[in-house]
């Protein structure tokens, strides 16, 4: 069954001097899969995070998840839309630093009036998936770049979103914290059959996913999908992105490890 699908969207800026972000792009994503999308600085594929997670609107096409079209909902119904049906995982994490982790952990459902005991349940069963029992009461600035990352995961799908979004994730981490997050990313797909994107430049990242878009001058410009051998698929796209041209910085000069 298909998850996500974006038929047509276009998104331009400006009057005057227009700037078309997207072309007519179409993307299908189907429940459970984990999707990467790729592409040089000013491809379009933050703009197509951003119209998915409902923060900006296409100027033209639609985007359906679950069969609707969350940009046609008022605006409470799509702030509980977002709440409930999307989680979100950030670069820069996103927590709030006057809250321990636990509190923004359970923010979603703070902001959904769950009760108590369903908050500790759900808290007490992520924070152990995560393995980060141990800083629960720990204010976010007395924990290391990669528990911020595991927090904001955990945050992200306490509430058992339908779809993931994940921009970056691994952008301001080292390249072990970077592994420990995308494994951790990769577990919760294949065992909660969450369905995932996620928007990266980093070919080691996109290697974690079953499939990558790769998109030029906002529309597709290719597709290819993982098999078994991790190692192949991060060759494949590391070989595709070279083809794909843009900023040398989008082409980071790594090995897997």
């Amino acid at each position: 069954m298909e998850m996500l699908q974006v038929k047509q969207v276009s998104k331009v800026y400006g009057t005057k001097l227009a700037y078309r972000a997207l072309n007519g792009l179409n993307l299908s994503v189907d429940e459970g899969e984990f999707v990467g999308i790729m592409g040089p600085s000013g491809s379009g594929k933050t703009t197509l995070l951003n119209l998915i997670a409902t923060i900006d609107s296409p100027t033209s096409g639609e985007i359906l998840i679950n069969g609707n079209d969350p940009h046609k909902l008022g605006r409470n119904e799509l702030a509980r839309f977002r709440r409930r049906e999307l989680g979100f995982v950030f670069q820069d994490f996103n927590l709030l630093h006057t809250l321990t982790v636990a509190e923004n952990i359970v923010l979603p459902l703070t902001l959904d009036g769950a009760n108590m005991s369903l908050m500790k349940e759900r808290l007490t069963a992520v924070v152990r998936k995560l393995g980060i029992e141990s800083i629960v009461d720990k204010r976010v600035y007395e924990i290391s770049g990669g528990q911020a990352q595991r927090s904001a995961i955990a945050r992200a799908i306490i509430h058992r979103p339908k779809l993931l979004l994940a921009d970056e994730p691994t952008g301001n981490l080292d390249s072990k914290a970077a592994r420990d997050v995308m494994q951790t990313l990769e577990a919760i797909n294949k065992h909660d059959r969450t369905t995932m994107l996620l928007v990266t430049h980093d070919p080691v990242a996109a290697s974690y996913c079953s499939r990558v878009v790769f998109i030029k001058d906002g529309k597709p410009f290719a597709e290819i999908h993982r098999g078994e051998q991790r190692q192949a698929f991060f060759q494949k796209i590391i070989d595709t992105l070279s083809l794909l041209g843009g900023d040398a910085s989008d082409l980071s000069s790594v090995r897997l490890p």
